[in-house]
């Protein structure tokens, strides 16, 4: 049922995402707005993860679990019927909601139905699987469904699975909570909630305008402030809803840096590679699906072996070379254009399925086994929202970077195909204000073959240098792992343990200690 659970939290993502190019066209999205789509599922899961945890721990994870599924279910439902960008906003909210509420809560009823940690990595590394499953899953369901209908329908398969999940769940699985007192932490809730909203929305907003208009610099300032709101509540509260001091442990810092870097550099690759297979080799939804295959097939193709791999090899190694893999990925694309063929993107892409493949069990067990038991749920809860954090801004930060380089050499490719004067000013004029998608919305006659390599060419601009700044930061992320991972100092001390201060009498705050 974890796995099932977090099947259906992660298959709006790629299926969303390959549909992008459809939904742009059929609600005249702009490049912001279409950021919005994808940041405004990823954004209630950095925001309400945490949350969701202290949830499951006072009330019952089976309850959190199901209610997890009927919002997935509600969300989908909104969108399938959603006539209006806006609206599609809010079906992907619920969803999102949805999806938070499903993460920590899997995890925790994998943490207290295998309590050893080395058992309890294999069942982690079915968990990480079928997270990669539905990414592969999303691109060909979608591919599928926009050959015949309109681009709604990418959202019904959710609701029947995640209803039928309902059920099972009310059968199959035995409630648990956490064994000490929690209490759900509203001031530490608020605060990251606006923190997270403020800071996507300032990149995603200064990235359609300016980092310097005044609703960015607003919006950058409010997230400094609700950051340290954030610090002051968690270490005044008895009930914290992330307790910092699990920051002491160099593990769980460094898989979560990492989950936080990796995510941003992945899903705002995703967010990139549809729009190149629908904006410059104008393929359709399901050709973009097959080719997409090909990085999560990867990814689930090592997920099994690097899971029996973990007792053998350290995840310091694991991780860190998965990374580089990934980084060298990323840079190797660079070189891709607008005829480069399925074969020569294949052998590009392959390496970071197996590298994210890599990197994707490791990083999540060594974050759930640098605590105790009784505080698995936390844990697990804090790596979910610092990875879907880098999620919600991996579309942000790249799409901004991908429309300011674009929008900047799209008027000497346009010069260089020959548009020049009124007419290309014209173009240049309608790209500026509507974003990169408004040009194929122009009435442009004879010329639109012209006009559509210009266009290709600076877009292909842009995805070279988001490409080199998601391989930058995948290299930061394996330091940051080759830094912090310590490999144990003894064979029965694998891991970091983070020890509750006062557990006999329930206390909820926590000290870390290496051993």
């Amino acid at each position: 049922m974890a796995c099932l659970g977090a099947f259906v939290a992660y298959l709006p993502v790629t299926t969303v995402a390959v549909s992008l190019p459809a939904i742009q066209s059929a609600l005249g999205a702009t490049t912001a707005q279409l950021s919005w789509v994808q940041d405004a599922f990823v954004l209630p899961m950095a925001a309400f993860i945490l949350t969701a945890g202290v949830v499951g721990d006072v009330h019952g994870r089976k309850k959190v679990f199901q209610a997890g599924l009927l919002f997935s279910a509600a969300g989908a439902a909104l969108a399938l019927c959603a006539q209006s960008v806006q609206v599609l906003w809010i079906g992907q909210a619920l969803a999102g909601l949805g999806a938070a509420t499903l993460l920590p809560t899997t995890l925790a009823l994998i943490s207290h139905a295998v309590p050893d940690h080395r058992e309890r990595g294999k069942f982690i590394g079915l968990w990480a699987t079928s997270l990669m499953a539905a990414l592969a899953v999303g691109p060909i369901v979608a591919g599928v469904i926009l050959d015949h209908v309109a681009w709604r329908w990418i959202y019904l398969l959710a609701i029947p699975v995640s209803l039928l999940a309902t059920v099972f769940a009310a059968r199959l699985l035995t409630d648990s909570r956490a064994p000490y007192e929690r209490r759900l932490d509203w001031p530490g809730q608020i605060s990251a909630t606006v923190a997270v909203t403020a800071l996507v929305y300032g990149v995603i907003e200064g990235g359609a305008d300016s980092f310097t208009a005044p609703q960015v610099l607003t919006a950058l300032a409010v997230t400094v402030v609700a950051g340290v709101a954030f610090v002051f509540a968690e270490r005044r509260s008895d009930s914290p809803m992330l307790d910092l001091a699990l920051f002491r442990s160099p593990a769980f810092t460094a898989t979560t840096l990492v989950a936080m870097i990796a995510f941003l550099a992945l899903i705002g690759f995703f967010f990139l590679l549809s729009l190149y297979f629908g904006m410059v080799q104008q393929l359709d939804t399901l050709q973009a699906g097959w080719r997409m295959l090909v990085v999560t097939a990867c990814a689930i193709l090592v997920g099994g072996p690097v899971g029996r791999l973990m007792h053998r090899v350290s995840a310091r190694v694991l991780i860190t070379g998965g990374l580089v893999v990934v980084s060298a990925s990323l840079f190797s694309l660079t070189g891709a254009g607008a005829d480069t063929s399925f074969v020569s993107l294949a052998w590009r892409l392959a390496p970071l399925g197996l590298g994210m493949g890599a990197v994707m069990t490791p990083m999540t067990a060594t974050a759930v086994a640098s605590v105790p038991h009784h505080l698995a749920g936390m844990a697990a809860a804090g790596n979910n929202a610092f990875r879907q954090l880098g999620g919600a801004l991996g579309p942000a930060v790249l799409g901004a970077l991908l429309t300011t380089r674009a929008l900047d050499s799209f008027p000497a490719h346009l010069a260089d195909a020959g548009m020049t004067g009124a007419a290309g000013q014209r173009i240049a004029t309608a790209a500026d204000q509507g974003g990169l998608g408004a040009v194929a919305g122009l009435d442009l006659g004879a010329d639109t073959g012209r006009v559509m390599g210009a266009l290709g060419e600076a877009f292909l601009d842009g995805l070279r240098l988001c490409l080199t700044v998601a391989g930058s930061l995948t290299l930061l992320a394996a330091l940051v792992a080759v830094v912090l991972l310590r490999r144990p100092r003894s064979a029965g001390a694998g891991h970091t343990q983070v020890a509750a201060s006062g557990e006999a009498a329930g206390a909820a705050s926590v000290k870390v200690v290496e051993v």
